[in-house]
């Protein structure tokens, strides 16, 4: 008689510098759009969790904040966040991309956080994303100069935007996982909120329309999420969006100027952003969404510890 197979569960951390694909690999590993993605760094400011469950196990991957110099209140808030993340896990991914120049090394960057995954001392994966931007013959010299720098427990080369490498990750994270049963609900995904998740996804579409310096500055409160029209009426086709979902928010920012940069000529950009949100949020909510934006002005709440509970960041 054949055993039964193990069953493993257990949770694990996605921790590197900004801008190194964690959001995009999150997505790519759970299917779904958890987490939301910019080119622009520290794009994700808080855990985000995301549960892939499969017959055989189930792991939590941790989506964390870029570790980065922490210069002001907001910035040392994500680092913390991140390398406590790394703190509390079974197993943790350090995410890495090539290289931007010719030179081979590990950047300065690189090198702090793995002096403090040393300290930490949790098993961890090199994960070497972006590699469909790397020639192949610079694989192997980029795994040896990192293997140099810390004990891997094993080297993952991954593109989490072509999804290329990540089903192999995945297996091979399960099996650094502890035997034992689910800790979540099969059909659980994330344990973001509703009103979480739209108020991050109206901060993607500050990040994706205005200026550079704008969105480090920006924050997002839902105030109002009325569902009482949201079951569909009798007849509505189960592929088509059923019942309405009013929702209101602010978008904060530290200066009258910034707001103005937001609002637009004649509101137009305030009109972009709230289009281009509406639509991703219906897709989130299954449903048809008014949604109402205003702007506020907070002054300084990133450099301030009351500002940042305000806001949501404690």
């Amino acid at each position: 008689m054949a055993s039964p197979k193990t069953h493993r569960s257990g949770f694990a951390a996605l921790i590197g510098r900004p801008n190194v694909g964690k959001s995009t690999l999150l997505n790519a590993l759970t299917g779904e759009k958890i987490a939301i993605v910019s080119p622009k760094p520290q794009t994700t400011r808080n855990r985000i969790l995301g549960v892939v469950t499969r017959p055989e196990g189930q792991v939590a991957f941790i989506d964390t904040p870029g570790i980065h110099q922490a210069k002001g209140e907001l910035n040392r808030y994500m680092v913390e966040v991140a390398l406590h993340a790394a703190e509390e896990v079974d197993l943790v991914l350090f995410l890495i991309e090539p290289p931007s120049g010719e030179k081979l090394e590990v950047s300065p960057g690189n090198r702090t956080i793995l002096e403090r995954l040393q300290r930490i001392g949790k098993p961890t994966f090199l994960v070497i994303n972006k590699i469909d931007t790397l020639p192949k013959a610079a694989l192997l010299p980029l795994i040896d100069l990192y293997r140099k720098e810390f004990p891997f427990a094993e080297v993952v080369p991954i593109s989490a935007r072509e999804k290329d490498g990540v089903e192999r990750l995945f297996h091979a994270v399960l099996g650094h996982m502890p035997e034992g049963e689910n800790v979540f609900d099969e059909d659980m995904l994330t344990d973001q909120q509703e009103r979480a998740l739209v108020a991050e996804y109206i901060r993607e579409q500050v990040l994706r329309h205005c200026r550079q310096e704008i969105p480090y500055s920006t924050a997002v409160l839902v105030d109002i999420f009325d569902e009482s029209e949201r079951e569909p009426r009798p007849g509505t086709p189960p592929n088509q969006l059923g019942g309405l979902i009013r929702i209101a928010a602010s978008i904060y920012v530290e200066r009258d100027s910034q707001k103005a940069i937001i609002i637009g000529k004649q509101g137009q950009m305030l009109k972009t952003i709230g289009t281009d949100a509406r639509k991703s949020v219906q897709r989130l909510l299954g449903a048809h969404v008014y949604l109402d934006l205003r702007v506020r002005v907070e002054p300084r709440w990133s450099e301030r510890p009351e500002g940042l509970k305000k806001l949501g960041y404690d």
